[in-house]
């Protein structure tokens, strides 16, 4: 009687982390998918004054604030591209999995979804950085501050920063699980 009822905490066990491994994926394909479009719709265009001289009348130059100006935002908006392109695919993947009952593609959905988390990882890290610049400037360069002049691109770029670094947390969760997966069956 004691082997039969943990065959049968076993497979409500397996069947919990197999649903909650679906609603974490479909909650990176969803973020990933939201801040690459809040990227790739941001754009700011701004008149800002400029004074040459006291003696000549202001200049009114028209500045536009766009990802595909800046490279760590190319390769951000790319990177969450991938990132959503892969969530569907695995989401695809892992309910195959569960019909035909094979083990095999979890290792790769393992190695993929840490792959897929130091990629966000690493374009989140260069944004925050490019973004950190746009904020507060750099004084020993002389690069001064443009999020003073164009917010409302700064506070889309940086929501999806965040959306981003959810969605990256959403794939450590996912290797995290099947960590915890691998040490319950290893038990």
């Amino acid at each position: 009687m004691n082997g039969v009822g943990s065959n049968v905490k076993m497979v409500e066990s397996s069947r919990g982390v197999r649903y909650c491994e679906g609603v974490l994926r479909l909650l990176g394909l969803l973020l990933t998918l939201v801040a690459a479009i809040v990227t790739g719709v941001d754009k700011e265009t701004k008149t800002i004054p400029y004074i040459i001289s006291k003696t000549l009348p202001t200049l009114h130059v028209p500045v536009t604030a766009k990802w595909q100006y800046m490279s760590a935002f190319l390769y951000f908006l790319i990177s969450n591209a991938i990132a959503f392109s892969y969530a569907a695919a695995s989401l695809v993947a892992s309910i195959l999995a569960v019909w035909t009952s094979k083990d095999k593609t979890g290792i790769v959905l393992v190695i993929l979804d840490m792959t897929i988390m130091g990629l966000l990882f690493s374009a989140n890290g260069a944004s925050i950085a490019v973004g950190v610049i746009g904020q507060d400037g750099n004084s020993h360069v002389q690069w001064k501050m443009v999020c003073n002049w164009v917010r409302g691109f700064c506070h889309q770029i940086t929501a999806a920063i965040i959306l981003s670094l959810v969605g990256s947390l959403v794939f450590f969760w996912l290797v995290a699980l099947a960590i915890l997966n691998l040490h319950k069956k290893l038990r």
